[in-house]
């Protein structure tokens, strides 16, 4: 299991665009991956989930992932949300 904490920096928090970003990335691996935001816990392959958090700019989010590719899937969302200005 790996997780790691972030804050959100893009103006709109995660909006539609960059939840689709998450959700497209997170579904590339073998690995159960969760979005945690103001004490509730979402699938990170679920758009509908990630969308339903209504998550604001200056949010602190955390994401812990579990299963066979586990760190690579936290570094790569790391990476991700970096170059798409989400954290």
């Amino acid at each position: 299991m790996a997780e790691k904490s972030f804050t959100v920096i893009d103006e709109t928090g995660i909006h539609a665009r960059p939840a689709t970003v998450l959700v497209n990335a997170a579904s590339k691996f073998d690995a159960e991956i969760n979005l945690e935001y103001n004490g509730k816990t979402v699938n990170l392959k679920s758009i509908m989930g990630v969308m339903s958090l209504g998550v604001p700019k200056d949010a602190v989010i955390r994401i812990t992932t579990e299963g066979s590719h586990a760190e690579e899937a936290i570094t790569a969302l790391e990476d991700v949300m970096r170059k798409a200005g989400i954290v």
